[in-house]
């Protein structure tokens, strides 16, 4: 049985400054805890209301009710099992390679897809502003599908991030070079903004090549793609170029 104390302290995980306060974030669902137990995650404790083998100690696991569940839950219908993970130490990526930069992304869905999107397309870091919305939040976490254990995840000052890189730094506007006509690096950084506004003017001040995804259709209405749908294509298209 759960005891108040347990319930407030794993609900106020669900926000952000509580979070960073005890450095632990909740998981949840048959899919995703066991991946993320797999992965080099430190476990502190799992909830659940079946006996599984999840492959750890006994004194880790605490079998509760759906309820108790229910209580505890992010979930509008929650998938038998919490666990609890410390947040892993974080460190700023090597300066090369491709490594995508978030300006600004605030919604959940949207980080945790582009996450499995470096996931598949062999991104092993992702930069995102101090103001880009927490990797740690369990909409985030459950819409990873278990990629966050496997991409770098790091938040930085970007204008200062920026300033100090190497590389060739690509950002996505409209009015940029047509993608499917640039040769494209292997090494540089990839920019994608905000939802509604894009890539800030700040950020875009560092920005050395400008690129869009050409719109194809008769009319030429459309405003503009979903953040990870745009995602999808440009990494697709800096991989397909590294292959061909």
């Amino acid at each position: 049985m759960l005891s108040k104390n347990q319930i407030k302290f794993i609900t106020n995980l669900k926000q952000k400054k509580h979070r960073e306060v005890n450095k632990m974030f909740f998981a949840e669902g048959v899919k995703v805890v066991p991946e993320l137990i797999q992965s080099s995650l430190k476990l502190v404790h799992i909830y659940t209301t079946e006996k599984n083998d999840f492959g750890v100690s006994e004194n880790l696991v605490t079998i509760i009710t759906e309820a108790e569940l229910k209580k505890i839950s992010s979930l509008t219908t929650p998938n038998r099992c919490l666990a609890i993970f410390e947040m892993p130490e974080e460190q700023l990526p090597a300066d090369k390679g491709l490594i995508l930069v978030l300006d600004d992304v605030r919604d959940p869905g949207n980080l945790g897809t582009i996450i499995r999107l470096c996931d598949w397309f062999g991104i092993e870091s992702l930069v995102c502003s101090s103001n880009t919305v927490d990797v740690y939040n369990p909409k985030v976490v459950q819409a990873t599908m278990g990629s966050i254990t496997r991409v770098g995840i790091h938040y930085v000052d970007l204008s200062h991030y920026l300033q100090k890189t190497s590389l060739p730094v690509y950002g996505t506007f409209m009015d940029g070079s047509n993608i499917y006509q640039e040769k494209l690096p292997q090494n540089a950084i990839i920019i994608m903004g905000n939802e509604a506004n894009g890539i800030s003017f700040e950020t875009e001040k560092r920005v050395t090549h400008k690129i869009t995804i050409p719109r194809f259709g008769a009319l030429q209405q459309t405003e503009s793609l979903n953040v990870a749908t745009a995602t999808s294509i440009v990494l697709s298209e800096f991989k397909r170029i590294l292959i061909s």
